[in-house]
């Protein structure tokens, strides 16, 4: 059964806000890797770039300031009224959920209606040369995130028919994870504020970028799909031939 990003949002969110929010809501270049990573490779452990795109980790004050005044002044008032940032963000950690494990599972296919049909074959090409130990790390369990935000949210306008202007929103999403976060407050353990600098959770804690797109173009009927995504951790910058 083919799942969209639009109804992971919808159903991630409380049912008294669903009913609304289903009547109102319906990312972008890759060049591959081509290296081969086997199991003796010292990068086994890490996750090798899924797409070209600068690794983003923390919040911008100036993008922050921007996307306040695109969705208080543009985006509520002319395109979409229930509108909310903070159900965006729920919603959107469960869709990262569900990709992620689709990845770690291999099943790149089935993303078809989560994703833009151009990642699928960049994934495809990316996901493959993994390794079974680098895919399980791929997966993300929305209990296991710490820290998210909207890292940017911008508008695209295309054609220059302004009266049929092609119109999208694109919020790109930064998500902070630690596997095992659920086990370890269900056991009563808390994440320590220094938890990056302890070489027990560094190997856990993982950075997810996640851009989702919708169009917002006057009668067009749209959902909110990812055409960017990337899983690393901080320091992975170098090593990698991209």
């Amino acid at each position: 059964m083919l799942v969209t990003v639009n109804e992971i949002l919808i159903n991630s969110i409380s049912a008294e806000q669903r009913t609304s929010y289903a009547t109102k809501q319906g990312i972008l270049y890759n060049e591959t890797f081509k290296r081969r990573y086997s199991d003796k490779n010292p990068h086994n452990n890490k996750i090798p770039p899924l797409m070209t795109f600068p690794h983003l980790i923390w919040p911008s004050t100036f993008n922050v300031f921007q996307s306040f005044l695109l969705t208080t002044f543009i985006i509520k008032p002319f395109y979409d009224a229930e509108f909310k940032i903070a159900d965006f963000v729920k919603g959107s950690k469960k869709a990262l959920e569900v990709i992620s494990h689709k990845l770690s599972d291999g099943d790149v296919n089935s993303l078809e209606g989560l994703v833009t049909s151009d990642v699928i074959p960049k994934l495809q090409s990316t996901v493959k040369l993994l390794t079974l130990t680098q895919r399980e790390l791929l997966s993300v369990n929305a209990e296991d995130i710490y820290f998210a935000f909207p890292y940017q949210i911008g508008m695209i306008f295309k054609d220059e028919d302004k009266e049929n202007q092609k119109r999208f929103v694109e919020i790109t999403m930064v998500f902070h994870t630690l596997k095992g976060l659920a086990d370890m407050r269900k056991a009563g353990e808390e994440i320590p504020i220094n938890a990056g600098m302890i070489p027990q959770y560094q190997s856990k804690m993982f950075i997810c970028n996640y851009r989702f797109i919708k169009e917002f173009t006057k009668g067009v009927e749209s959902d909110w799909t990812v055409n960017l995504l990337n899983h690393f951790q901080q320091g992975d910058d170098e090593g990698w031939d991209v």
